[in-house]
């Protein structure tokens, strides 16, 4: 008979086996669900094309995002960036092929507005059903186009320019009237803790709380801010407020989602905000939720907690987007 230390108890072998079905289970829970006969892949369709922000890559990190998880076909529809280029005016996205839009396009940096054609198509898209994700700074977008505005709720406007939503130590949202304020800005990026409001599909079974990297608080995003509800807020050190990082419009039979997350500046090479296992997780379950399909992604071990971020390593990017 061997020493004791040579041979595991039979107790051993059973905590052990435990240990070992625990860790797997937890694995795979982590896992976004992969998509089945009974539902299939979410049609995303990516717009792009102009921004003062590095929309070629961050297009890129996007689908390799999305497509890793297995849950989403996604193409890309790039607007020519003014119009006296080529395809101008061939440029006509089929938005009824898709289940949901990533808006990317921002003319601050000089881009056009969009063909009259192709807004009708889109208002006539939303207005109908369909679903919007406004990707950071596509809020900036289209200041004059109104429906743009209507679907949007709050964008990157001069204090004149609708209303403003700030949010009191109560949680209750308080509305500030054109004029009054600033105009919308932000301080510098920095770690910010995302404090949730109420319950919502997308958040439910995150922490109330978590914290997320190199964030941009809008303060006095400015808008109609009609069918409007904020789903979490953060705190701004330069105007000492709370103010909306995430909201969603309800537009017709439509729904809109925007969010200050996912600044991608000129220059930036794999940005923490779009690594952050919070924001990925969350942009997952927002498609999801957009294209009204059950919001199954599951809230994984390494999400972010309140007193720290999670940064998961660098995204794959496609081949076909390199």
């Amino acid at each position: 008979m061997g020493k004791p230390s040579d041979m595991p108890s039979t107790g051993s072998t059973k905590v052990a086996a435990a240990l070992g079905t625990f860790a797997l289970l937890l694995f795979l829970f982590a896992q976004p669900m992969a998509a089945t006969p009974s539902q299939p892949r979410i049609r995303v369709l990516i717009l792009d094309g102009f921004s003062n922000h590095d929309w070629q890559q961050t297009t890129a990190l996007l689908r390799g995002i999305l497509e890793a998880s297995g849950l989403f076909t996604v193409s890309v529809a790039t607007a020519p960036s003014t119009t006296a280029s080529p395809g101008w005016e061939q440029w006509r996205p089929n938005f009824s092929d898709y289940d949901v839009v990533i808006q990317t396009c921002n003319d601050i940096g000089g881009g056009p507005s969009w063909p009259r054609e192709v807004q009708i198509a889109f208002e006539n898209y939303v207005r109908n059903g369909g679903g919007v994700l406004v990707f950071h700074s596509g809020n900036n977008a289209f200041p004059d186009w109104p429906v743009y505005n209507q679907m949007i709720g709050l964008g990157w406007r001069n204090k004149q320019q609708g209303d403003a939503i700030t949010i009191n130590s109560r949680e209750r949202l308080l509305r500030i009237p054109p004029g009054q304020g600033e105009n919308t800005g932000h301080d510098g990026r920095s770690d910010v803790v995302v404090h949730r409001l109420g319950e919502h599909p997308i958040h439910h079974g995150m922490p109330r709380a978590w914290k997320t990297p190199t964030l941009e608080i809008y303060y006095y995003a400015r808008g109609p801010a009609k069918h409007m509800r904020v789903l979490s807020y953060g705190y701004d050190k330069h105007t000492q407020m709370n103010w909306p990082l995430e909201w969603t419009v309800r537009f017709g039979r439509g729904r809109v989602y925007s969010s200050t997350f996912g600044h991608v500046w000129k220059g930036d090479v794999q940005p923490p905000s779009l690594r952050c296992a919070g924001e990925q997780t969350l942009l997952l379950r927002t498609l999801q939720w957009l294209a009204r399909r059950p919001v199954t992604v599951a809230i994984p071990a390494d999400f972010p907690t309140e007193a720290a971020t999670s940064i998961r390593p660098e995204i794959q990017i496609p081949a076909s987007a390199q």
